[in-house]
């Protein structure tokens, strides 16, 4: 069964859909731990709810982002992870996390990329005008929302839409796609050949 842990900074609602996914066993998976930036992540809350492991480490106390890291990295390895997810987690993964964990994390990020990456993507496609947006789970690399697309869902943004209104529709597929790109890593199915993701039948 797959192993993962879950980095997260805010309430946890990609996370939540992640268990509810294992709950009905339309995901063969097991969340070992989430780990989080910030104490009082709602993240952690529902992580405790359902009696996974769930910890908060504190950035300040490392001195550096690289030490910082490797204190995440230690605690995954003694729970033995095979995918790191990333959940909301508002911090850029440093080179030596991504390398250790080279095609095993995934983000997710709420437009179609390569449009709108890093904050307020929902801003940005209502200030350009775009009729469509959407969101994207991908593999992480060294970039800011730069890696191989592994699923996309489309939003058709209306004309009355607000940044929190959009923001809560995108959600929804975010919800959807998620714990479906996590399903087809867990069953072997992807396959990364250079920028593209293919998915084997």
């Amino acid at each position: 069964m797959l192993k993962i842990a879950v980095l997260a900074s805010g309430r946890g609602s990609n996370l939540q859909s992640i268990i509810n996914s294992i709950e009905k066993a339309s995901l063969s998976a097991e969340i070992r731990i989430v780990v989080s930036d910030n104490k009082d992540a709602g993240a952690l809350d529902k992580a405790r709810k359902h009696n996974i492991a769930a910890r908060f480490i504190e950035p300040a106390s490392y001195g550096s982002e690289s030490n910082y890291e490797k204190a995440i990295i230690k605690v995954f390895e003694e729970k033995g992870i095979d995918l790191v997810v990333m959940a909301g987690f508002m911090r850029i993964l440093g080179k030596d996390f991504i390398e250790y964990y080279q095609g095993q994390i995934m983000n997710i990020h709420p437009s179609l990329l390569p449009s709108f990456p890093g904050l307020h993507a929902q801003r940005q496609a209502l200030e350009y005008g775009v009729k469509y947006t959407g969101c994207t789970v991908h593999f992480a690399d060294q970039g800011m929302d730069t890696g191989p697309i592994i699923l996309q869902a489309v939003v058709s943004i209306k004309d009355n839409d607000t940044e929190e209104s959009l923001a809560n529709r995108i959600l929804e597929k975010e919800h959807v796609i998620y714990p479906e790109a996590i399903r087809l890593y867990s069953e072997n199915k992807l396959q990364v050949k250079g920028r593209k993701v293919i998915i084997k039948e």
